[in-house]
């Protein structure tokens, strides 16, 4: 993956101020304290792009970053946040749910768990929702530097077991920058798949290595 250029440009508070672009969506999930920011910069080479907070769960809207002109990044909010209002927490489901369900520019959901703790109830949830759609999704096992090569491969095999067979799991660290190429791989892979799948998207490979306006 290169990326020329990395830019917030909008956040989705209703479906209705989805972007209309047919550009390739790639959303990252996860619970409001597992480091999505940080590992979004680490994976864009962006410092300080995704905005990291000390209040987990601040996010409440979907945040697109334009990469390359080509394709959106999309950081969902953080599910699983305690310290919001109940109608905020409802608020969630009802804008996440569908723009998971419905989204036909979406080509790949990453679900990042705290590798230090394996899979909450929460992220178990998600797996079964996002199984029982035609999403594509992986599964990315953050901060895995905070823990021992053991304990990674259990924390690895409990989550395999929790998801279906054909997802992915990976490891990475946004700190020490262990498997951010993995990641960044299994995000080509999908833009790659999105592009081949879309027929209007023909020449997408061109718009991506000149920069232009994917439309």
């Amino acid at each position: 993956m290169r990326v020329r250029s990395a830019e917030f440009v909008l956040g989705v508070a209703g479906l209705k101020q989805l972007p209309r672009k047919n550009w390739p969506e790639i959303a990252w999930a996860g619970r409001s304290n597992v480091g999505k920011s940080s590992l979004i910069n680490s994976v864009l080479s962006r410092k300080g792009l995704a905005r990291i907070s000390n209040k987990p769960g601040k996010t409440r809207q979907l945040n697109f970053y334009a990469i390359n002109n080509a394709w959106y990044l999309v950081d969902l909010p953080g599910y699983g946040f305690a310290r919001g209002p109940a109608a905020e927490r409802q608020g969630w489901g009802k804008l996440v749910e569908p723009y998971l369900s419905q989204r036909t520019q979406l080509a790949g959901v990453a679900v990042l768990v705290d590798s230090r703790h394996g899979a909450t109830e929460l992220d178990k949830m998600m797996f079964e929702w996002l199984a029982a759609t035609d999403t594509k999704w992986t599964v990315v096992l953050a901060k895995c530097d905070k823990i021992s090569g053991n304990a990674l491969t259990k924390v690895r095999g409990e989550v395999s077991r929790v998801t279906p067979e054909g997802v992915s799991i990976l490891a990475c660290s946004a700190l020490s920058g262990r498997g951010i190429e993995d990641v960044r791989g299994w995000v080509d892979g999908r833009l790659e798949d999105y592009r081949m799948n879309t027929p209007e998207l023909a020449g997408w490979q061109m718009d991506i290595e000149a920069g232009d306006d994917a439309r």
